[in-house]
């Protein structure tokens, strides 16, 4: 069954951000994940969750998507995010 990791992010240093966005694809595909979502108008319809940009990454199953997290090769781009950004990653099972 499918994962996707939904990404809500506040970039705060746009340079900084910009090598985590250069950098990041690269992993996330050696890990079997793609885009789905990546930036993009946001516009919220209920409910008052207004994030500034949100990217939606999916992967073959949740043992890939765990498997991309904890990766080696991510660490180092996981600290360039939190520097870079507020964000919050949430991790979901679905179809």
């Amino acid at each position: 069954m499918a994962a996707y990791v939904i990404a809500e992010l506040d970039i705060t240093d746009p340079a900084a951000y910009e090598e985590y966005r250069q950098r990041v694809p690269a992993v996330i595909a050696k890990y079997g994940g793609k885009y789905i979502v990546r930036g993009g108008t946001v516009e919220s319809l209920e409910g008052g969750w207004s994030p500034r940009r949100v990217a939606i990454l999916e992967f073959p199953t949740l043992e890939h998507a765990r498997n991309w997290y904890r990766s080696p090769e991510y660490a180092p781009l996981i600290e360039l995010r939190h520097r870079s950004s507020k964000s919050t990653l949430t991790l979901i099972e679905g179809i």
